[in-house]
């Protein structure tokens, strides 16, 4: 079938990104012309939904000398290219889900280039063909008996309503908890400063419910630590719609090394936050960002043009430290007559950055502000350092 790409941009009217997603999609369909396009209803875990753009289809799988055609459904966020898709096996009532390391116990698919995300270097058709490659080494389907396809039934049924694998009835049961959980905090990054802030805000207790994103591979012992002790209240998570309706998000996710400046670092920090700051905003639309990654300036400029939020919601924590501490020095070292608290710090922080525990400070004072809407005065952040119009790098 000949790709219709005007249709399908009418499809898309309300995609930030429309262009670049037809775009894509177009290049979808040379390497895989059978896929059928379609918007429809999406419910996520508190059960709001949204009409999104889906594919579906099947895709050739060699497997012990056979070839199987697995079908298929990828949902396409409105943030698109810059999250990644949805992913879901598509299995007819004669196929049982094997549930493997890619693959859980309701279709969702979990891969290594879903979880690296990050345009333009990932592409949906670089998607497909991992997907192919890791299915060809562990199936994910197989062929049901007569008497196991009534429940497939029910299984069918209840993949159908699900989106981030939970089903109608549990999505109602979210709701309720989500309608109840007033203050949501998502921690981004699992290293030194993502878990002191997790620790620090659970024992404060300015939270309901708290998340930690935990995007790397070298924090596993820290993170094991973590799961040991079972915090209320806490959920640590690889997968980013977790941070879902979050009235904070906090990045403190840093590819700094002891042997590189901030300048050396600026340009993977901003390819690491192409991964999942677009995916993150959508997930938390009416949230505040409050950066902590160095150099904090530079990434939360990078934050807000890639979240697209206004302006008063990307919230750099640089500036309030120094900030702090200019205030005290007035106050209690030069013993002045004035509090000090009418003085601030702009610009970008030095080179001499301040310790993890005094940063978590500033986190901490920040998010608990933004949590009660006190409407306290901080220090400005990176926005006074760039022209309104600047073009993102």
């Amino acid at each position: 079938m000949e790709f219709n790409s005007e249709g399908l941009r009418r499809l898309l009217g309300k995609y930030k990104f429309r262009d670049l997603t037809v775009e894509e999609l177009k290049n979808v369909n040379m390497f895989f012309p059978h896929f059928r396009y379609s918007m429809d209803t999406y419910v996520f875990k508190d059960s709001s939904q949204k009409n999104l753009l889906n594919f579906t289809g099947t895709i050739p799988v060699m497997y012990q000398g056979n070839t199987y055609n697995i079908p298929i459904r990828l949902w396409i966020l409105d943030s698109h290219p810059f999250a990644p898709p949805i992913c879901f096996l598509k299995p007819t009532a004669n196929m049982g889900i094997s549930v493997g390391k890619h693959v859980d116990a309701q279709g969702r698919i979990y891969l290594p280039y879903l979880q690296n995300w990050s345009h333009p270097k990932s592409v949906i058709v670089g998607l497909i063909k991992e997907m192919i490659a890791k299915f060809q080494e562990e199936l994910p389907l197989y062929s049901l008996s007569s008497s196991d396809e009534a429940q497939q039934v029910d299984l069918l049924a209840y993949i159908a309503k699900i989106t981030e694998g939970v089903s109608d009835i549990n999505s109602k049961n979210w709701a309720n908890h989500e309608n109840k959980t007033v203050n949501k905090i998502t921690v981004v990054g699992g290293g030194e400063l993502g878990i002191a802030c997790t620790l620090a805000i659970s024992a404060k207790g300015i939270a309901d419910r708290l998340v930690l994103l935990d995007l790397s591979e070298g924090t596993k012992g820290v993170i094991m630590d973590l799961d040991i002790f079972n915090l209320p209240n806490v959920e640590i998570s690889k997968d980013l719609s977790a941070s879902a309706h979050s009235k904070v998000v906090i990045f403190t996710v840093n590819s700094l090394g002891s042997s590189q400046s901030y300048l050396d670092v600026v340009q993977s920090n901003v390819d690491m936050f192409r991964a999942f700051v677009a995916a993150l905003g959508h997930y938390s639309p009416h949230g505040i960002l409050l950066v902590a990654s160095q150099p904090v300036e530079i990434m939360t400029y990078v934050t807000w043009k890639l979240s697209a939020f206004p302006a008063n919601r990307v919230i750099g924590i640089g500036c309030n430290l120094d900030s702090q501490r200019l205030q005290y020095i007035i106050t209690n070292v030069l013993k002045a007559r004035t509090s000090g608290r009418e003085v601030w710090v702009i610009g970008e922080q030095g080179e001499d950055k301040a310790s993890s525990s005094a940063i978590l400070t500033s986190i901490l004072c920040l998010s608990d502000d933004q949590l009660a809407a006190s409407r306290r005065v901080h220090a400005l952040s990176c926005r006074l350092a760039f022209a309104p119009d600047a073009s993102f790098p």
